[in-house]
């Protein structure tokens, strides 16, 4: 009998590529549904500069994250996307965020979480960075990032949930509840997505 090697665990995040991006992901996803070719993608994305970007290379690098994170979902969420209104459509890219990076639903599932049974009031930075220490004893190449970049995307994190309303800002990272639109919870019911919903929820674990 052969044996072979277990395959390394690894999260691969792409957390340090951008947060939610919503204004972005609208262009991203009106491509998708357009079913565009690849000269039509790099048309609108190096040539029109439809990302509204400062350089090539960084409209190259956000459309590549968040076409891996908004191919992950179906067209009924990107629909929702394109055409809901900007808290609609920010919820949906935080589902793709968190389809996308398993790491982000474990800090959700575990410190956000927390946070809220233990009404903390507030997360500290200092949180995400105990996680990614805990969470490298699944992923050693955690212990491998260099402490800036475990600080960077400590801050990429942080703004998410600003942004989806998590969080009052990035300055006081004071907690809020959040209620999650019904379109969204549908869609997350239809495709079976319970811990990607649970963390949308997660700041009903406080009853006040």
């Amino acid at each position: 009998m052969i044996n072979f090697p277990m395959q390394e665990f690894r999260y691969n995040s792409d957390l340090s590529g951008g947060s939610l991006l919503v204004r972005e992901s609208r262009v991203i996803v009106e491509l998708l549904l357009n079913n565009v070719t690849d000269s039509e993608w790099h048309q609108a994305v190096h040539v029109d500069n439809r990302l509204q970007k400062r350089s090539p290379a960084t409209a190259k690098r956000l459309a590549r994250v968040l076409r891996k994170r908004l191919n992950r979902l179906a067209p009924p969420f990107w629909y929702a996307l394109r055409d809901g209104d900007d808290e609609l459509a920010t919820q949906i890219a935080f589902v793709a965020a968190l389809d996308r990076n398993l790491l982000l639903v474990e800090f959700m599932e575990t410190v956000v979480r927390d946070a809220f049974v233990l009404r903390a009031g507030a997360l500290a930075r200092y949180q995400w960075l105990d996680f990614l220490e805990d969470r490298a004893f699944r992923d050693p190449s955690i212990a491998d990032l260099a402490e800036i970049s475990k600080k960077k995307i400590g801050q990429v994190v942080f703004r998410m949930l600003a942004e989806v309303g998590l969080l009052q800002s990035t300055r006081t990272l004071k907690l809020q509840h959040i209620v999650v639109r019904p379109e969204v919870s549908s869609l997350l019911n239809s495709s079976h997505r319970d811990r990607i919903r649970a963390c949308l929820n997660v700041s009903s674990a406080n009853p006040g």
